[in-house]
């Protein structure tokens, strides 16, 4: 999803010299470093250059030369995007350089870890709309979180991966579709997958145990990666984490058709029909910098821009059979044990401005609904009445959150980041896979965002990373003000430990170990779907048997009335998924 502050950073990967570990792959020896007691290979090339003939195409394996050494000390640059800035305070990167070569992983170990170690293995897909961030985004740096599986006996390999954005890997066309060249970055992300599969274990990670975790468009990468193929090529993985998002609507719409017709327009490739070989030719024939200028210069970020989710996969027949929800409630997917969460006011920062009245509310969820029929949007806003929310004031009066913008962050977080994971998860309860839901409620990011003139916005996208990457100094940087609390290091160490947990036995709770208490599978009969409440004065299950705090902050919500709306096929089917 969007954010909106922008701001640049100092980079913060910096190598410590001393100890180098290596590692032994079909004769090819990978040298990494130690850092902060934590074992890197950095910048590993797992797929090939995607740059000129190999634009938007499929990518194809990288196979280094028999013999040589690999110095995998160095990130390497990120995919296609805007360079110097991310989104702050959502995402803390420094984008410095970029390129198309840059189909790259990074393995995270703890320190010791031989080949012989089969380390339950971890795989990151980064977030950021599908445009933006990289492998390299210090808010999602394991050290930490593999420093706390060993502390509970359970230590994991970590590993990230860079894949193609923006255009570059999500460009559609009729023309790509015949060629098998739509959905490139998400075929980026199997190849990196199938990478790991095929070769973690000879840095000391277990093949048979891979959990792919994602936040944002990398959550719903876990989605895509889940029903890719239908469920019919062998999986490789078998566990799932998606962080505030697993679905989205707009898959089966117009909005990356409508980007990619602006790119063409915008580099005069648009000559004949967008749809046409002659456009992907032109824009093959285009240097990186002008084709990635040209995506910036034509981007949309509004609701009627999908909140400037623009670039989406799409059902191109091979990767994508049909439309995700079709191949979820028809059984066409991988059954993988299955995480799911989102933070308590996931979207709140998302609109902007936010609506103050209810005309533009209305009016907002009109644009970022087009195929909604006027029933359906009216009842859809008649499930969220005013009456349940209040207007805020911050500081001295100045400045204001009314009811009518908290009405629409909450609105606008149960369509794209709360009720879809519900019908992501009955589909793979139904097949007999375990699925936990948690929401996180605790953030240490309202410092920044106060001092950014954000006021009351909650517990915002990116709140969890903190805890469950069991790093809170990441947050540490330029000005901004840090200022933890004793209970966001205490859930750092229960988030992190739960999230190795999982990795290691496919359950995010053990006694004993420190781990988040009493977290239980979800139950989608039950009225509050079983979710955790992560973090919080609430913090515990909200399913039958759980803390009735935390039932009845759960409860609060409405989640099975609402959702039960916004799960409705027909209801589906207009949101695009």
């Amino acid at each position: 999803m969007r954010s909106l502050l922008i701001l640049a950073l100092p980079a913060v990967l910096v190598a410590a010299a001393g100890h180098s570990p290596t590692a032994k792959l079909n004769g090819v020896t990978y040298n990494g470093l130690y850092r902060q007691e934590v074992e890197f290979f950095w910048g590993i090339q797992y797929g090939q250059n995607t740059g000129g003939a190999n634009r938007f195409k499929p990518p194809k394996l990288f196979v280094p030369e028999h013999g040589c050494t690999v110095e995998a000390t160095s990130p390497g640059p990120a995919c296609p995007q805007e360079k110097g800035t991310n989104s702050l305070p959502l995402y803390l990167g420094n984008i410095t350089e970029i390129s198309e070569d840059c189909l790259l992983l990074n393995v995270a170990r703890p320190n010791g870890t031989t080949a012989s170690s089969k380390l339950p293995v971890m795989v990151y897909i980064h977030g950021g709309s599908f445009v933006a961030a990289s492998k390299d985004e210090p808010a999602s740096q394991p050290g930490g979180l593999i420093l706390q599986s060993v502390e509970i006996g359970r230590p994991i390999l970590h590993v990230a991966l860079n894949y193609r954005l923006g255009v570059f890997g999500f460009a559609q066309s009729d023309s790509l579709k015949k060629e098998g060249s739509e959905n490139a970055g998400l075929r980026d992300q199997r190849l990196a997958l199938e990478w790991v599969h095929q070769n973690i274990a000879a840095f000391g990670g277990d093949p048979s145990k891979i959990t792919i975790h994602g936040q944002s468009s990398g959550g719903l990468a876990m989605g895509m990666q889940t029903v890719a193929f239908g469920g019919k090529k062998p999986a490789p993985f078998n566990q799932i984490i998606a962080q505030s998002q697993v679905l989205e609507g707009g898959i089966t719409g117009n909005f990356t058709r409508e980007a990619m017709k602006r790119v063409a327009n915008a580099t005069n490739c648009n000559t004949t029909d967008v749809q046409s070989p002659a456009t992907v030719k032109c824009l093959r024939s285009l240097s990186t910098e002008d084709l990635l200028q040209a995506q910036s210069d034509t981007y949309m970020s509004g609701p009627s821009a999908n909140i400037g989710d623009e670039w989406l996969p799409v059902v191109d027949g091979d990767f994508l059979p049909a439309a995700p929800s079709e191949l979820l409630a028809t059984g066409r997917h991988y059954n993988v044990t299955t995480m799911i969460g989102w933070c308590e006011d996931d979207a709140q920062i998302f609109p902007d401005p936010l609506p103050s009245n209810a005309s533009a509310v209305r009016e907002f969820f009109r644009d970022y609904l087009p195929n909604y029929t006027e029933a359906n949007l009216n009842t859809l806003l008649n499930l969220y009445p005013v009456s349940d929310f209040q207007t805020s004031h911050f500081p001295n009066g100045t400045v204001e959150v009314t009811a009518q913008g908290y009405r629409t962050g909450r609105i606008l977080r149960d369509i794209a980041l709360t009720c879809q994971p519900f019908f992501f998860g009955d589909a793979l309860a139904k097949s007999g896979n375990d699925v936990y839901y948690y929401v996180t409620n605790q953030t240490i990011l309202t410092p920044i965002l106060n001092y950014n003139g954000i006021y009351g916005y909650g517990k915002v996208h990116t709140s969890e990373f903190a805890y469950v990457f069991g790093n809170l100094s990441h947050y540490d940087i330029y000005d901004f003000p840090f200022h933890p609390k004793p209970e966001d290091y205490a859930l750092k160490i229960r988030a992190s430990r739960s999230w190795a947990s999982y990795a290691a036995l496919g359950r995010p709770s053990v006694e004993g170990k420190g781990t988040l208490e009493g977290w239980r599978k979800g139950d989608n009969e039950d009225e509050n779907f079983g979710v955790y409440v992560l973090g919080g004065p609430s913090e515990g299950y909200s399913g039958e048997g759980g803390r009735e705090s935390s039932r009845e902050a759960v409860k609060l919500q409405k989640l099975q009335e609402r959702c039960g709306f916004l799960n409705r096929m027909d209801v589906v089917r207009q949101d695009g998924y």
